[in-house]
């Protein structure tokens, strides 16, 4: 596993020691990069049920301004900050040990007061936890969670290709999906409502 492009491409990355973490492989991170390319300059990234934390580090590696990382597995969360020490990333992101709904809590919470918003959120769940991500995606849908997310935002899913996700969370609409292998990457964006003059 390594980081793909960037400022630090090609250095290697550590696992989670253990079978409770399945990493999201280098082909496919190339493909979601390789889709955000344009957004990623300065942007604020969230990567939830992160992991080893690779596709975090890989968007710090393309210039995201702040990354958060949602992880509570003891050994996902040594593996991510076993990889931000080895590739000496000191700033420019966060971890929350208590997972993903609670970072969605503490980021909904600084919208409202006021903070900057995401503007791109990425989700990988265990591909059996069902009801990971309708609880992820239905609060990035919701009114109190839209709050969090910049105009023109976008949100991923990772899944597996055998299980497809809805349409629709909330106010969350698919707007596109990539297949590769086992693994396929649902994109979601909240319309753009036009207002009347």
């Amino acid at each position: 596993m390594r980081v793909i492009a960037g400022t630090y491409r090609s250095r290697q990355l550590v696992a989670p020691k253990g079978t409770g973490t399945r990493p999201t492989s280098d082909r496919l991170r190339e493909t979601l990069f390789d889709i955000l390319a344009p957004r990623m300059a300065g942007c604020r990234f969230a990567d939830l049920y992160a992991g080893s934390g690779a596709v975090g580090i890989e968007a710090i590696s393309r210039g995201a301004a702040q990354v958060w990382f949602a992880e509570k597995a003891p050994p996902a969360l040594a593996a991510i900050r076993a990889n931000l020490k080895a590739l000496r990333i000191a700033q420019g992101f966060a971890i929350e040990e208590r997972g993903t709904g609670a970072l969605l809590e503490r980021l909904v919470n600084a919208a409202e007061k006021g903070a900057d918003a995401l503007d791109l959120v990425y989700l990988d769940p265990p591909w059996e936890a069902q009801a990971e991500y309708e609880k992820t995606l239905h609060l990035l849908g919701s009114e109190r969670g839209r709050a969090m997310l910049a105009p023109g935002a976008l949100v991923v899913a990772e899944h597996s290709s055998k299980s497809p996700l809805a349409e629709h969370y909330g106010e969350l609409v698919q707007t596109r999906t990539r297949k590769q292998g086992d693994a396929a990457l649902s994109f979601y964006a909240v319309p753009v409502r036009s207002v009347p003059p």
